[in-house]
Formats: C-alpha cells, sequence, structure tokens
C-alpha cells in the first residue's frame, strides 16, 4: 500500500489525521523502548539488591550497601533506614503520637507507593493511545468514504476511476490506525503484567524491611 496517497491527494483534514497517527506511533514506541529499558534495569537492579541489602550484618552495613543506590529498593530501604533514625531522634515527640511499629509503616508505605507511581510512568500515554488511534484511523476512513461518495455523485456512476483515489484514502487511515493501536494495547498489557510481579517483589521486601527495622529498633 502507497502511504504517500494520503499526500498526493492534498486533502488537508486527512493529512492532518494521519500525521496525528504517526505521531501516536512515534510516541508509542518511545514509551516502549524508554520503558523497556527502565523494566529490564530495574528487575535486574531489585534481585541485585535485595540479595545485597540481606547480606548486612547490622544497620551500618546495610546503610553503606544502599547509599548510593538510585533504584527501588535502595530507595525504600533508605526511607526505613531514615524513618528508624528519626524515629530516635525525636522519640518523646513520637512516642505520644505513634509508636515505632505505626511509624515505620506509614513512611515505607509511602515510600512503596512513590516506587510504583515511578513504574507506572508511560501506561496511561499506551493506554489513551491504544484506545483512541482506532477511532482516529476510522475517522480518516469514514473521511475518504465519504471522498468515494462525492466522486460518484459527481460523475454520476460508480467507476473504479472515480473512488479508486478516495477508496484508497480510507484504507491508507484503516492502516495507520491499526499501527499505532496495537503496538499500544500490547505493550500496555505486558508492562501491566511486568509490574505485577516487580510490585510483588518490592510489597515483599518492604514487609521484611518494616519487621527488621522494628526489631533492630526495639533493641
Amino acid at each position: 500500500m502507497n502511504f504517500m496517497l494520503v499526500f498526493e491527494q492534498n486533502d488537508p483534514v486527512l493529512i492532518s489525521t494521519f500525521l496525528l497517527l504517526i505521531l501516536m506511533s512515534s510516541i508509542t514506541w518511545f514509551v516502549i523502548l524508554l520503558r523497556g529499558f527502565v523494566f529490564l534495569r530495574t528487575r535486574a537492579a531489585i534481585k541485585r539488591e535485595i540479595a545485597l541489602f540481606w547480606k548486612s550484618k547490622d544497620l551500618t552495613s546495610a546503610r553503606k550497601a544502599v547509599e548510593k543506590s538510585n533504584q527501588p529498593v535502595g530507595r525504600m530501604a533508605k526511607a526505613g533506614l531514615h524513618a528508624l533514625d528519626e524515629f530516635h531522634d525525636n522519640e518523646k515527640t513520637f512516642a505520644e503520637a505513634c509508636g515505632l511499629d505505626d511509624y515505620l509503616v506509614r513512611c515505607i508505605r509511602n515510600a512503596l507507593n512513590l516506587e510504583t507511581q515511578r513504574l507506572e510512568g508511560g501506561m496511561t500515554v499506551l493506554a489513551s493511545i491504544g484506545s483512541t488511534a482506532p477511532f482516529v484511523g476510522l475517522f480518516g476512513t469514514v473521511w475518504g468514504i465519504y471522498h468515494a461518495l462525492l466522486a460518484i455523485a459527481s460523475s454520476g456512476q460508480a467507476t473504479l476511476d472515480a473512488v479508486a483515489g478516495p477508496m484508497g484514502e480510507a484504507l491508507v487511515a484503516t492502516a495507520a490506525g491499526l499501527f499505532a493501536a496495537i503496538p499500544a494495547v500490547l505493550a500496555y498489557n505486558t508492562f501491566v503484567r511486568g509490574n505485577k510481579v516487580v510490585q510483588n517483589h518490592l510489597d515483599s521486601f518492604a514487609h521484611d524491611l518494616h519487621h527488621s527495622l522494628l526489631a533492630f529498633g526495639s533493641k
């Protein structure tokens, strides 16, 4: 199929529609590549940092293990350790409001929520493109059929020469809409599944981190 047919017909509405679909497709592939890289790096870092953190013999070595980390496990561990220090530095004040257990739960849960939000970056874009691109392509299809009907009306007969151009525009618009939507939907489903696996690891780590810090802090 000749995609340049859209521009050769010199229809501003269809050209705008096609350019919008190209933009949506470009954004989709940018998000796919970016999120794919981030996901693979994050998954590898989670396994590595969890193993490294639990090899620590005390809080001092645990701090050193995560002090330079910029990955989810490291950030959550630093948030928990900081909460423990903050509680002991202001123990009299915090003790009146809540205990160490509640304070650690609150801080670690907030850190976990932040990591979950980071994992979901770009997902809204993929979902939006996956759901709207077919309708944008459908608009181009309807516009092409409309032109075909006008050509039939002006010529007085439904000849191939009269409808070939407009119907070609309609087919191009349909293909462009699917080309933008299908990768977005597939990527969205893949990342949703992958994020659930990562979140399960982070949930487990958050639970273990809370109990470990509570045990250290209560001594």
